[in-house]
């Protein structure tokens, strides 16, 4: 059971699984920068979520509290994740500025269950990305997030652009992990009323595309534009059919 946790919590409440890529190289030459925009990032709150998950057959449940804080000029995320029977199984964390191209990380660190902590670093002056876990890095162009703060910039480029996530439009950014990073890429869907313990919320679901070939992770994201686009449901899939899932309970606000 905790392999299992550990594997599916790996990020901010946010669990995605990234491993070092022989071909981050080349990945990172098809970048574009993104565009500019005037950052109207989400107001400050608490976020309280359930947690339900699938493993083999086992059906397992657990608790995220998430701490979002902005000022303008800078924010921070905190997680704490815990499982039944287990536990604290995650702390994760994401802070830095807020620039130009939406959330500006400069450090994002997680340590899970029985694991080391780790660091991701985003050096502003020498415009690199390091590692703690690993040698790797990669330049700093703008609008480069990490799993902690991804869900946060979509929610920020929501609330900033809102022409930019019609039906069918495509989001593209580098995301760093614990060892190295890579383009993920998102595609905003239709309208959606979801069932929470805050009421059905009409949402607009964001999902990570996967390639046909690739047996990597889904991840798809619900926000509620009448909840200041905070992220009120987030799943994440395996191929194999196992699951986690995360549902709002709780918003509060920050004074």
């Amino acid at each position: 059971m905790s392999r299992f946790f550990a594997r599916f919590f790996p990020h901010v409440i946010l669990a995605c699984m990234m491993s070092a890529s022989p071909l981050a190289a080349h990945a990172q030459a098809r970048v574009q920068t993104p565009a500019k925009f005037t950052a109207n990032p989400p107001a400050s709150a608490d976020l309280s979520y359930t947690i339900n998950a699938h493993q083999s057959g086992l059906s397992l449940n657990g608790t995220a509290i998430l701490h979002w804080s902005q000022d303008k000029n800078h924010y921070s995320i905190s997680t704490e994740t815990r499982a039944m029977l287990l536990g604290k199984i995650l702390e994760a964390k994401s802070e830095g500025a807020i620039d130009a191209y939406g959330l500006a990380p400069l450090t994002s660190t997680e340590k899970r269950l029985r694991k080391e902590l780790s660091t991701t670093t985003f050096n502003r002056e020498t415009r690199s990305i390091t590692f703690s876990a690993s040698d790797a890095n990669y330049p700093i162009k703008g609008g480069e997030q990490d799993r902690n703060s991804v869900v946060w910039q979509l929610a920020t480029m929501a609330r900033s652009t809102p022409a930019r996530f019609k039906t069918g439009a495509s989001l593209s950014m580098m995301v760093a992990g614990q060892k190295d990073a890579e383009q993920w890429t998102f595609k905003v869907g239709k309208s959606e009323t979801i069932k929470t313990a805050l009421g059905n919320l009409k949402t607009i679901k964001v999902s990570k595309l996967v390639k046909g070939s690739d047996k990597g992770q889904k991840i798809d994201i619900w926000f509620a534009p009448s909840k200041e686009w905070y992220p009120v449901r987030i799943r994440f899939a395996e191929p194999s059919g196992d699951f986690i899932e995360q549902t709002i309970v709780k918003i509060t606000p920050q004074p």
